[in-house]
């Protein structure tokens, strides 16, 4: 199966709830931090980014003829026997970082100073659709056409390589940028400068994370549908 990545990232919205942030009294250092993770905490599940992925899935089938003759194996592909097809589908990935866990471990303070480490990102299909419109078939005559569970099933495949590529297509830093845009106004009410306040991920995520940080059990992503 090939596949051609036609557009990533045509929006991002800010999923953000209110996240509870009291005002400073006295300055950073008379917050402990236990108040500010649980106000942290208040933040609950917060969803910092959106991407709708449009990609087209390339599917070639060619009839192959496979067999022995004196006792030497052949493959042989059959002329005129050729299936291919065209699969536009939209997949649709959030972002959120769930703050449930969060405690004083993902708080260092030094001299005024504070770090916050976020929790690992999560990434969830929320919808996958199959522009059933503009599939394309080019299929021979001595072929039938592909089935809806063979179109649903690339279609798939088409996901799974969107999710591969999550990393490269930067919604794990946008959840880190638009996470730090509701938890710095919080800090800064508690009394911190906004030039001490550090907002990280506990490492630079690849292609080898990608497995941890998705969501399965929330992803709609296996409920293709016509619109």
């Amino acid at each position: 199966m090939k596949a051609i990545l036609t557009l990533i990232a045509v929006s991002c919205l800010f999923l953000l709830p209110a996240c509870r942030g009291g005002e400073g009294r006295g300055g950073a250092d008379s917050v402990d931090t236990l108040s500010l993770v649980m106000q942290v905490r208040d933040c609950a599940r917060l969803y910092t980014a959106e991407f709708e992925v449009d990609k087209l899935v390339l599917k070639d089938d060619p009839l192959h003829v496979r067999g022995q003759v004196f006792q030497k194996p052949f493959d042989v592909k059959v002329p005129m026997g050729e299936r291919k097809a065209m699969i536009p589908i939209q997949v649709t990935l959030k972002a959120y970082i769930d703050f449930s866990a969060f405690n004083e471990k993902n708080v260092l303070r030094s001299d005024g100073r504070i770090v916050i480490l976020l929790p690992d990102p999560r990434v969830v299909v929320t919808a996958s659709r199959i522009d059933h419109e503009e599939v394309k078939q080019f299929v021979s005559l001595t072929r039938s056409d592909f089935t809806s569970a063979e179109l649903a099933a690339f279609a798939r495949q088409g996901e799974e390589e969107i999710l591969a590529s999550v990393p490269e297509l930067g919604i794990l830093e946008m959840a880190r940028e638009n996470a730090a845009h509701v938890l710095v106004p919080m800090l800064v009410k508690l009394g911190y400068d906004e030039r001490n306040i550090v907002v990280s991920f506990r490492k630079e995520f690849t292609g080898a994370d990608v497995p941890l940080l998705l969501d399965r059990e929330g992803s709609a992503g296996k409920l293709y549908r016509n619109e």
